[in-house]
């Protein structure tokens, strides 16, 4: 067994590159990440232990949508060092044109989870959270999200 040491980094594809550029060119350095590299079909901002790079996509595909719940990414979350942290990136998100889905607000996720869901100009899901101490694996067993083994995350409100 080994233990990873975080998420490196995720790649986002899209396909409104023009606006996705400018979304995430401001998005990213507000988080914290530091550009290390801007062409004309790759954005790379590295920092809080990750990366985050955007690509163009295909020709055949642009002006495409993102849709969640297809085969591929539902969504991806930055974890916050506070809630207050969590409410100046939803700020700044709203700032930039991002749509606001739900929160900030709190969740039954994992004690103390707090958290808001945005979309990209491409409609490419993200979310910044927070959650004090070591969330899930506060307790051992880990605290379990659902006892339901039918549990569908996309049934009924969103939990996340």
């Amino acid at each position: 067994m080994i233990e990873v040491n975080g998420m490196a980094h995720v790649i986002l594809t899209v396909s409104s590159w023009e606006k996705a550029h400018a979304f995430y060119g401001e998005l990213l350095p507000f988080l914290g990440l530091k550009k290390v590299f801007d062409g004309n079909n790759f954005l790379y901002h590295v920092g809080g232990r990750t990366a985050v790079g955007i690509q163009r996509c295909a020709p055949e595909h642009e002006g495409l949508r993102f849709e969640q719940n297809r085969v591929g990414l539902h969504h991806f979350c930055l974890r916050a060092r506070t809630r207050e942290d969590v409410d100046k990136a939803a700020e700044k998100v709203r700032s930039i044109g991002g749509r606001i889905d739900r929160g900030p607000l709190e969740g039954a996720w994992a004690p103390g989870y707090y958290f808001f869901v945005f979309e990209d100009p491409d409609g490419i899901r993200l979310e910044v959270n927070y959650i004090p101490g070591k969330g899930l694996l506060a307790s051992d067993p880990p605290l379990n999200p659902s006892s339901d083994p039918d549990w569908d995350q996309n049934a009924g409100p969103p939990r996340f």
